[in-house]
Formats: structure tokens, C-alpha cells, sequence
């Protein structure tokens, strides 16, 4: 058997600890051969491969980024899209396609298995975190510990300048990464996407930081949206699938407060260095076990399915149930934390 491996969507520290693991155990215990496609669905849509085997994936396990490369690249959209990858898929000699990505990448996994019969096997990879059917990506644990030290830094040069100091993360449409870096960084305010804030309400929580002589943090999704607002875009380009571009709530939000309060108020925006560097040692652990697992679904012929976490115990879901809707923060969590508000 030869079988296909592509990592597709945004890039994300543990994909190649997946790459390693799916090759190893592929090659070792299976016998099979393996073609890398570059560039997220761009390469079986051009038929553009890599050299994929033992010594291919020596290494790799501490690297961010992926060896594959990755991109945005919907082949739904594409003329005769579907055709050209199965004609590919089929002059290459590949049976079935290991598919490395978040809600996009795996949505179009699901289409392709479902409805056309391409053998399709998933690995939930996505720092936001909000992939329905798994407890966690890969990719989220390190993100978090980032977006952990860098508040963590931010509350000394607050306190020395007494200023508000606005974190923005990543985080389209769920906020797990603001929630959980928020909660361990000591953060005053914490604003996600799936609760509308009030700008006078995060201004008393701000103000009344200040009356206890301490420098207020406020950690905020890029995908926050102000109660009596609208999302605030960088700008109004969509890419393949459909989505806008994030960025600049923290911004307009420091000036809202200086505006409000008074007080002096900066921002610092995280964006890609969230995705960047070296995994964590839990995301390596989580990216080697899927990757174990995914080959196995594919020497079970069990497409259409995604590997996923579910307790301690790697499990397969349907694709199209892990595609189907995100997995957002539950009011009740965000509720747990508002204690520590203000």
C-alpha cells in the first residue's frame, strides 16, 4: 500500500511529530510506502510530492512548522478540483490520504471521503483548540504556554509604567486560547468570542484594578465582539474558505479604554508567533499518539474517520460529526473564572 500525507491550513507546532509517527509505524510494522504532498491540498491537486520515509522523518520531532508545507488551498473551489486529485492520487499509485489539519482542512477530508470516495483519514490539528469530537489538538498545549509567558512578562513593564496593557490572541470563533492563558497568566479580564462583552464593564474592572494600585492585564480574543459593535476586521479579504481577516480588536479596545478611564493603555498583539517554534513536550506526546493511530485506521480501511482524544484513550469519530459544528467555551467555564474579574 502507498499511502498519501498532507498538512493543510494554518501551520502548527506537533505536525511533524504526526508526519514521524504515521512514517515510522507505516514503514516499520506495515510494510508501506509513503508519498508527502506539498503544500496542503495544493499538492494532490498538482500532483507535487516529496520523498517521504524513515530517513525523511529523522529529526523532525522538536521542528515547528511542517516539512510538507502547508496552505490554505481548497480544492472545492477549484476547476475539476476533485478530478485532478483522484487522476493524481491514481497515477501516483496512492491508496488512501493521512489528512493533517483543522476545520477547513478536514472539512474538505470529509467531503472527498463521503461523497466521492476518496480514502480520507484525519488528525484534528488546530491551536484554537475547537475541533468538536476530540478533548485536544495538538498544537493548542503550546500555544497556550506561549501566550502564558508573554503575560506573564507583560505584568512587570505594566506595573513599572502603572498602564493597561491589552494582550490580544488568536482565537476566530472560540476563546480557549485566551481563556486558559488568561486564567494562568493572572490576567483581570478575559474577552472571547462566544460572550459579547460591555466596554463599560471591562473599564470598571479596569479602574478598579487601579484603585488597588495594581496594573490591570486584559487578555482578548482577535475574535471578541463588543456587545453594542461589530467584529473588527483588519480587512475585508477573504481567503479560500470564506474567512475574513482577524486582527485589531486589542487595539481599538486600548483606546476605547484610555478614552473611557484616562489611564494610559498598550497593546501587544501575539498573532503568528503563537504557532511558531518548538513544540510542547505534551503536543509532541499528543501529534505521536494520533499519528500511531491514524495509520492504523488506514491498515483497518476505517476512512472517514478522525482519530481523536477522548479522555486518555485515542478513539475514531466520524470526520463528518468532528466537522459538523466548533467546539466553543461553554458559558458555564467562562462563568467559573469571572471571580478573579476586576
Amino acid at each position: 500500500m502507498r499511502v498519501g500525507v498532507l498538512t493543510g491550513g494554518g501551520d502548527c507546532p506537533g505536525l511533524n511529530a504526526v508526519i514521524r509517527a504515521v512514517v515510522r509505524k507505516g514503514v516499520q510494522e506495515y510494510g508501506y510506502e509513503f508519498t508527502g504532498f506539498r503544500d496542503g491540498w495544493r499538492g494532490p491537486l498538482d500532483g507535487v510530492t516529496v520523498p517521504l520515509d524513515i530517513p525523511a522523518v529523522r529529526g523532525i520531532l522538536p521542528r515547528g512548522g511542517t516539512v510538507l508545507g502547508s496552505s490554505r488551498t481548497n480544492p472545492l473551489n477549484e476547476q475539476d478540483g476533485i478530478r485532478r486529485i483522484k487522476d493524481n492520487l491514481a497515477a501516483l499509485g496512492v491508496d488512501a490520504l493521512v489528512t493533517i489539519g483543522g476545520e477547513d482542512t478536514l472539512g474538505v477530508a470529509t467531503r472527498l471521503a463521503d461523497a466521492y470516495g476518496v480514502p480520507c483519514v484525519g488528525v484534528p490539528k488546530t491551536i484554537d483548540n475547537d475541533l468538536s469530537g476530540t478533548d485536544y489538538t495538538f498544537g493548542f498545549d503550546t500555544a497556550v504556554g506561549i501566550a502564558t509567558e508573554a503575560i506573564d512578562r507583560l505584568h512587570t513593564t505594566a506595573e513599572s509604567h502603572m498602564r493597561v496593557l491589552v494582550v490580544e490572541v488568536m482565537g476566530r470563533h472560540s476563546g480557549w486560547i485566551a481563556l486558559h492563558s488568561g486564567l494562568a497568566g493572572g490576567a483581570n479580564v478575559i474577552l472571547i468570542p462566544e460572550h459579547p462583552f460591555d466596554v463599560d464593564q471591562v473599564c470598571a474592572w479596569v479602574t478598579s484594578r487601579f484603585r488597588a494600585s495594581y496594573a490591570p492585564i486584559v487578555v482578548v480574543a482577535e475574535g471578541a465582539v463588543p456587545r453594542d459593535g461589530d467584529m473588527v476586521l483588519k480587512d475585508q479579504s477573504l481567503d479560500a474558505f470564506g474567512h475574513v481577516r482577524l486582527s485589531g480588536v486589542g487595539e481599538w479596545l486600548a483606546k476605547q479604554i484610555e478614552k473611557r478611564t484616562g489611564k494610559e493603555a498598550r497593546t501587544t498583539v501575539l498573532g503568528h508567533v503563537q504557532r511558531g517554534g518548538t513544540p510542547s513536550a505534551h503536543d509532541r506526546w499528543l501529534a505521536t499518539r494520533f499519528g500511531l493511530h491514524a495509520i492504523d485506521c488506514v491498515r483497518d480501511g476505517d476512512f472517514g474517520k478522525m482519530v481523536a482524544l477522548q479522555g486518555t484513550d485515542i478513539v475514531r469519530v466520524p470526520m463528518a460529526d468532528a466537522t459538523a459544528h466548533l467546539k466553543t467555551v461553554p458559558p458555564s467555564l467562562y462563568e467559573e473564572v469571572g471571580v478573579f474579574f476586576g
